[in-house]
């Protein structure tokens, strides 16, 4: 296959973050008709339908492929530029995949000293948050060039480094307690007692209960607060138990908003950085800076060592023998 377009790339990019021909050619500063035609260019040049036409428009299977490549594309771009000291056209998009739970404890300090510098440079890190089971898929299907989760398996051109552990502890309100559990929370009575839970897809309450109780798929009465913090307020105001990440519910514990229950009981997460590889043995010398996603690979894995338990002793995956 020759080259491919650049600006067709960027349209591919532009309708995969809008999520429409409009917002796409907002986002460029172009015309909606040179966008589709840049698209229709850029379809005709690989011989693939890239985008299904719809409301909400989504990426065919090859637009995926393509969209993984723009995003590199621009990443790479936004390298050079600041290499050179030029000033972008449009700020770049950096997107990363974390959980929820990530964002509302360490990934923001971590990540401030370069978004900060984004912010004179001409480049932007945006963060798109999901259950860490699930961040992986974005960065499989090309939306994101880097994520936070809990496969240590890396994709083929991917580099996956151990972030260390996130510690899961069992919480509520002493208020709760009190009313609810005179006489502790048990395996008789958890069954009948809400628990606080993030989304759908997040069966942290449910591994807790498993491993503290020995029950294999409990059935809880689930209460949705989609939100880190907001799911800790919760607890606090005696809305059910939380299972929380120790570093949010720690400090809460101590001003006595809430206090643990059965501490003994423990869940350790393991995370994992995934980033696709853009400039590693690509001719670099030993004194070329690093890349603006090799910067934000290093500022994860130093917040993450401050913060988080050490990484079991576990081989990583090697990229060149993993699963595409």
């Amino acid at each position: 296959m020759n080259a491919l377009d650049p600006a067709g790339l960027d349209c591919l990019a532009a309708l995969a973050e809008a999520g429409s021909f409009d917002k796409a050619a907002q986002l460029l500063a172009i015309t909606q008709s040179a966008v589709s035609q840049r698209l229709r260019s850029l379809e005709s040049h690989v011989g693939h339908l890239l985008v299904v036409r719809a409301r909400p428009l989504r990426l065919t299977e090859p637009g995926k492929v393509l969209l993984r490549y723009a995003r590199q594309m621009q990443a790479l771009r936004a390298d050079a530029a600041r290499e050179l000291g030029a000033t972008l056209g449009r700020e770049e998009r950096l997107p990363i995949a974390v959980n929820a739970d990530s964002l509302a404890t360490w990934v923001l300090p971590a990540l401030d000293p370069l978004v900060r510098a984004g912010q004179r440079q001409g480049y932007g890190v945006e963060l798109i948050v999901d259950d860490q089971d699930f961040t992986h898929d974005w960065l499989r299907q090309g939306e994101v060039l880097g994520c936070v989760s809990t496969v240590s398996q890396a994709l083929r051109g991917c580099a996956c480094q151990p972030l260390g552990r996130m510690r899961y502890v069992a919480a509520a309100s002493p208020a709760f307690i009190a009313k609810a559990l005179p006489d502790g929370l048990h395996a008789g009575n958890f069954a009948h007692l809400p628990f606080i839970v993030f989304n759908r897809k997040d069966d942290m309450q449910a591994q807790w209960v498993s491993q503290a109780f020995g029950v294999r798929e409990p059935r809880l009465k689930e209460r949705y607060v989609p939100s880190s913090e907001a799911g800790a307020r919760a607890a606090a105001m005696g809305w059910g138990i939380a299972v929380l990440p120790e570093l949010l519910a720690k400090p809460m514990m101590d001003d006595g908003r809430l206090a643990p229950l059965k501490p003994e009981i423990t869940l350790d997460v393991a995370l994992y950085w995934h980033q696709w590889k853009l400039s590693a043995e690509q001719g670099q010398g030993p004194a070329s800076p690093a890349s603006l996603m090799d910067q934000i690979g290093h500022a994860l894995l130093r917040g993450a060592g401050a913060v988080l338990a050490a990484p079991a002793p576990a081989a990583v995956a090697s990229p060149d023998n993993a699963a595409p």
